[in-house]
């Protein structure tokens, strides 16, 4: 568990290292106040997810070159994947970008629009 983190919503830990790789929990736009409301929107929400995806990563001494794969979970898929594609496209260089699946769910902890995990590698 990281200090200053949002708060998980569920029993996990915001990531795991096994043998150099790091398995990082699904993050949503949520904070460190569980009651804070998400933010409004799509690009706004998937800001913040990626936001908190960030602090966990510099928590642990990594950053998103680190990141090899990514899934992405959407409650309205055909709606946000265009939005989401363009603010997830910012945090990676287009010719380093991480392996990713993006799904489309029915439902997400806290009504929340977008959720994202990732796993990376320790260099």
């Amino acid at each position: 568990m990281l200090a200053g983190a949002p708060v998980p919503v569920a029993p996990y830990s915001h990531a795991v290292e096994a043998e150099g790789w790091v398995f990082i929990t699904g993050q949503l736009a949520s904070g460190v106040d569980s009651a804070e409301p998400l933010p409004e929107g799509i690009e706004a929400e998937t800001v913040k997810t990626m936001e908190n995806l960030r602090f966990v990563l510099q928590g642990l001494g990594l950053g998103f070159e680190h990141v090899v794969q990514a899934r992405v979970f959407l409650t309205h898929f055909k709606e946000d994947y265009a939005a989401m594609n363009a603010v997830y496209a910012r945090y990676f260089p287009a010719d380093a970008r991480p392996a990713r699946t993006c799904i489309g769910v029915i439902g997400l902890a806290r009504d929340a629009r977008v959720e994202i995990d990732l796993v990376a590698k320790r260099p």
